[in-house]
């Protein structure tokens, strides 16, 4: 069993949430999201607020912040194989409570159809927002190149 090691990045001005399903070994690895350098996460979000693509983690942290964006992952705990969405089991949720309490979030939005599978079995009751799917940033979604990606991602978040 793994334990999330990231805590979740919000303030009380953040007003969108995005879910990740669980942190690959890279990001674990650096002790923050989206580490791995295949992960268009970064690229994408940068895309969307017309900024420059932060590099270090400090940068990210600001990026996210200055543009109200909160981040964590659906699940709190799991088994799973290397970084592979495909081979978690076990599963247990984050509790959103905190980040919906101390903050200003109007949207939630899931990275992935497994956030989504996850969120919806799990968080959906205790929410009560319905989560809005994003194509997934992972490089195993290969289908959806970086431009599609981009023009997705705009429309979902700034609309």
């Amino acid at each position: 069993m793994i334990i999330h090691p990231i805590p979740p990045l919000y303030n009380e001005e953040s007003e969108l949430l995005i879910l990740g399903s669980f942190p690959s070994v890279k990001s674990r690895e650096q002790a923050f999201f989206y580490g791995h350098p295949q992960n268009r996460f970064w690229k994408v979000l940068a895309a969307v607020f017309e900024t420059p693509t932060p590099t270090s983690i400090q940068e990210k942290k600001e990026f996210l912040l200055k543009n109200k964006v909160a981040l964590w992952d659906v699940i709190a705990s799991c088994e799973i194989e290397g970084s592979a969405d495909s081979t978690i089991k076990n599963a247990c949720a984050n509790d959103l409570t905190p980040i919906l309490e101390n903050s200003r979030i109007q949207k939630i939005f899931v990275n992935g159809s497994t956030a989504k599978k996850y969120y919806d079995r799990y968080l959906l009751c205790q929410t009560g927002i319905e989560a809005i799917l994003l194509p997934s940033t992972s490089p195993a979604n290969a289908a959806w190149s970086l431009e599609r990606l981009i023009a997705h991602w705009k429309i979902a978040l700034l609309n």
